[in-house]
């Protein structure tokens, strides 16, 4: 039986958690929290405590970060994460699999892959290039097994994404939607389900270490057919969709720090923002679940968490 420390149970790391519990591993998942994960150990933890992760992790074979500090924290909470979770993972000898994005690589004029250049200039990207770049190093230097698995907006049940609380409700009720950027820019959505897999996946091939990965995709889609898609599958047929007012985000943005800093990344919404998947595919034979099930899973999430009220679907 292998052993796991998966840090962060969000979205990603959860799912990360079930599959491996599903082939039988023992699980340690470890947030700020102690979010229950059914089949793991869940521990409470802040994961910059370097020592307390380090404890955690002895014995593991595979480390996985998918901690997600507060959007308008990453660059004071992320450089002690990072820096615990890949000490933790050169001391202990387990091999780490990082979650990232697609901010790293800036304003592109094509489909991004993994050798694109890190050539992002906001803080935010900088600090998610310097985490792989350390991983490398390391990864390189022979003193860890490392490798990242970057994925594009995720879309999904529990998935902190575009189509969360702040479009769903409006749409399955029939009522008019807003989303940021532009509704005709061409993107692309990655399935929670997928993102995790693929992160499972690198964990046991050795032909992934050293290496970027961007998990599976479905063909890239503007805002306005996904909440055509998304319409089509709920039963309320299309639905009135407008741009939220650069004006208004700049106003909400004096008060709230999470608008705020959306003006380093709106453009990503304001121009094509494309992953490619190509290598993925190819070489890890991996492939993204069929969009229709991906609509109808996002849909059925909202609809669970909606009638529970736990409200986890954000």
């Amino acid at each position: 039986m292998s052993q796991s420390l998966v840090v962060g149970s969000g979205a990603i790391g959860s799912r990360v958690a079930r599959q491996l519990v599903a082939r039988g591993d023992e699980v340690v998942c470890v947030s700020r929290s102690g979010r229950a994960v059914p089949g793991a150990r869940s521990v409470a933890l802040d994961a910059a405590d370097s020592s307390a992760l380090a404890s955690l992790a002895s014995g593991a074979a595979a480390i996985f970060n998918c901690a997600n500090p507060a959007y308008h924290r990453w660059t004071s909470d992320w450089p002690p994460i990072a820096s615990a979770v890949l000490k933790a993972a050169e001391d202990s000898g387990a091999s780490l699999v990082t979650l990232s994005n697609l901010y790293p690589y800036g304003r592109v004029s094509g489909p991004m892959t993994p050798e694109t250049p890190l050539l992002a200039d906001y803080a935010k990207a900088r600090v998610r290039a310097a985490m792989w770049r350390a991983a490398r190093q390391s990864h390189e230097a022979g003193r860890v097994r490392a490798c990242e698995v970057r994925a594009s907006d995720f879309i999904g049940p529990d998935a902190q994404g575009v189509f969360g609380l702040r479009v769903i409700p409006r749409l399955v009720a029939g009522k008019s939607v807003q989303v940021l950027g532009s509704l005709d820019q061409p993107h692309s959505w990655t399935y929670v389900d997928d993102v995790a897999t693929t992160l499972v996946t690198c964990a046991t091939r050795p032909d992934s270490w050293g290496r970027v990965w961007h998990a599976p995709t479905n063909r890239a889609r503007t805002q306005r057919e996904v909440i055509d898609d998304l319409g089509g599958v709920a039963g309320v047929g299309p639905v009135r969709a407008s741009v939220v007012p650069i004006a208004l985000l700049a106003l909400v943005g004096l008060v709230n720090p999470v608008v705020r800093e959306l003006r380093h990344t709106m453009y990503q919404f304001t121009a094509p923002f494309i992953i490619d998947d190509s290598a993925t595919r190819a070489e890890l034979g991996l492939t993204p679940t069929p969009w229709d099930e991906v609509l109808r899973a996002t849909l059925a999430g909202y609809r669970s968490e909606s009638a529970t009220g736990s409200g986890h679907f954000i």
